[in-house]
């Protein structure tokens, strides 16, 4: 579904849930704060490392939302999932060795996100041995569904922090507060893993685009201004339909399984 698509839904579940909507749509914003702004710093910190201090001097190596958020980008990633911030300004002529450089700080904002994805899955796996009774803990196990303590994409209890279904999961839970915790840390996992994935897509303005050009082209991806901006409208109004939503709702899924079942082993 397109963007417009989804903003009716909000709207449609904001009448029947309206606690847990807004409960979502704070939890939401925490984490899209965190993801888009730590990935947007992550590339201007790396290219100072590297002898570039543009994003310095020009103040983006801040935590201020002011200085990152981007509307349509946003909006676009809280109701597809899928978004971006104003990219941080490097000058490449900088760095102390180029093609090593480029590709370091092109890979930087990927690699925050990543990192936040797996802290996050890691907090929660530890979350839901302290949430869930050793009884169903040990059900799971013996079935071997543990995953299905973080997997949100694929199984309840998991699914139930996007869908206000806490009540039904009540009685097998030692601590309701925790639950609500981890709902942020699974959004917050959700999050990073889909930027992470959508940012390798190669296609400017795209992290995943640069890294290709620089690593197995060597620079000669390279278009002029024209085509770029071209590319990239084209590419706004793709994202903007929802075209994209389903290919990389299957792809999250599938990557959000597999690190499931690793951190299911906590549990």
């Amino acid at each position: 579904m397109g963007i417009f698509s989804n903003i009716t839904g909000f709207f449609s579940q904001l009448r029947s849930d309206p606690a847990g909507t807004l409960i979502t749509f704070v939890y939401m914003a925490v984490c899209i704060l965190l993801s888009l702004i730590l990935h947007e710093v992550a590339h201007g910190a790396m290219a100072l490392r590297c002898g570039d201090a543009t994003a310095k001097w020009l103040g983006r190596l801040t935590l201020d939302p002011r200085k990152h958020l981007d509307p349509l980008g946003t909006l676009c990633m809280v109701f597809l999932r899928v978004g971006w911030a104003k990219p941080v300004p490097i000058n490449p002529r900088n760095f102390r060795n180029y093609r090593r450089d480029y590709i370091l700080v092109s890979l930087a904002g990927i690699m925050v996100n990543l990192a936040l994805f797996l802290l996050s899955m890691l907090i929660s796996a530890l979350l839901a041995k302290a949430i869930w009774q050793p009884d169903l803990i040990s059900y799971a196990a013996q079935t071997e569904r543990k995953s299905m303590f973080l997997d949100i994409y694929h199984y309840n209890p998991a699914n139930a922090v996007y869908g206000g279904d806490y009540a039904a999961w009540a009685d097998y839970s030692s601590s309701t507060v925790l639950m609500y915790v981890q709902r942020l840390f699974l959004m917050l996992a959700q999050m990073n893993l889909g930027l992470a994935i959508f940012n390798l897509i190669p296609v400017p303005p795209l992290d995943g685009y640069r890294f290709v050009d620089e690593f197995v082209f060597r620079g000669r991806l390279a278009m002029n201004p024209q085509t770029m901006q071209i590319i990239h409208t084209v590419f706004l109004v793709v994202c903007i339909s929802g075209l994209l939503s389903g290919f990389l709702t299957t792809v999250n899924g599938a990557v959000f399984g597999a690190v499931s079942n690793l951190f299911a082993l906590l549990i």
